[in-house]
């Protein structure tokens, strides 16, 4: 049985339930106060935050300059959630029209600043002036990433942000695999292209389960062990479990064939021996932390809350309630005491 309910209309609604009455018995114990850190304690990544909150290009720019591959998109993709980057980006464009990086920047940020006009509510719950607003900011980041990507032929970062962007603006399904294409050409075991590529074969997304656990299942086992892809087959059972009515939805996830399947991916790749966090592996943890919680798998979700020190991502936990940091308190006090 589940702690939360997940949260009505999947991606948007209000949290249903709340706490479902578990008691923490008496082996729970005082762990380390979860909280949303986009920084993860990382002092850098910490000051590179804080230079594009103050607008500082000046300072930021040599930090974005020495990452390269999936670590520039990763700290892109950071520099994009902070409000008000889309006012110095452009003047940063317009005083140096040659220099790829705030263009970067600029469509990047312009595919944040989308989502966050269309909110996480479903899609008959957008008004008209949000899907206005949404798709003029998506034509933006659209001209702007591509633009990049002719500048910049082995940048991986522009695929990245383009493949969000395709599925914001409904491009098909041939645009969409050709950028997650070009996306793993420059970088076959880029995690988060894999999980953009997997929204994308969503049922929600005008795919099916079918082709959604297909992908998983094949992008693991064609990663050496170790690979973080193994996360893509606990996403996809958690994008089922979504899809399901209350009461199917935990039997489906706590099923013996889910359960398998779930040990077998975090086994094979966040609890394999030969596995090397990088920058945001937090993710994938709390992704399979989540997963095994909601399964009633408390030993092997304490593995994962453990290691996580605290660390509370958005996404997986969104889907349960308004308040991420809440939802990973009780599931991980709860695996605690069991």
């Amino acid at each position: 049985m589940p702690l939360f309910r997940r949260r009505s209309g999947g991606e948007g609604g209000q949290d249903r339930a709340g706490r479902r009455g578990f008691g923490l018995g008496r082996r729970a114990v005082r762990a380390v106060e979860p909280r949303l850190d986009p920084t993860f304690g990382d002092e850098a990544v910490r000051a590179a935050l804080g230079w594009a909150a103050a607008g500082d290009w000046t300072a930021l720019r040599p930090a974005l300059a020495a990452a390269d591959g999936a670590e520039l998109t990763w700290l892109a993709g950071a520099v994009a959630e902070v409000a008000g980057v889309e006012e110095w980006t452009a003047r940063a464009v317009a005083d140096a029209p040659e220099d790829a990086l705030p263009l970067l920047l600029s469509g990047a940020r312009h595919v944040s600043w989308a989502w966050e006009a269309r909110s996480r509510a479903q899609a008959k719950y957008v008004t008209e002036e949000q899907w206005k607003l949404f798709h003029q900011r998506l034509d933006v980041a659209e001209e702007q990433l591509l633009e990049v990507a002719e500048r910049e032929p082995s940048w991986l970062a522009p695929w990245y942000f383009l493949q969000i962007s395709a599925r914001g603006a409904s491009l098909g399904p041939e645009v969409a695999t050709c950028r997650f294409e070009a996306a793993v050409r420059r970088a076959p075991g880029h995690l988060a292209s894999h999980r953009q590529r997997l929204q994308q074969l969503c049922a929600k997304w005008g795919g099916s389960h079918e082709a959604m656990h297909g992908f998983a299942r094949s992008a693991m086992l064609g990663a050496p062990e170790g690979s973080p892809l193994g996360e893509l087959v606990a996403l996809a059972h958690l994008e089922r479990w979504l899809d399901l009515p209350e009461g199917e939805d935990h039997a489906y996830l706590s099923g013996p064939a889910v359960v398998a399947e779930l040990q077998e991916a975090a086994f094979r790749s966040v609890l394999h021996p030969d596995f090397v966090p990088v920058r945001g592996w937090q993710a994938s943890f709390n992704t399979f932390a989540m997963a095994f919680s909601l399964a009633d798998q408390p030993k092997t979700a304490r593995l994962l809350f453990d290691a996580l020190d605290g660390f509370v991502t958005e996404s997986p936990w969104h889907y349960l309630t308004g308040d991420p940091v809440r939802a990973f308190r009780v599931h991980r006090d709860r695996c605690a005491a069991n």
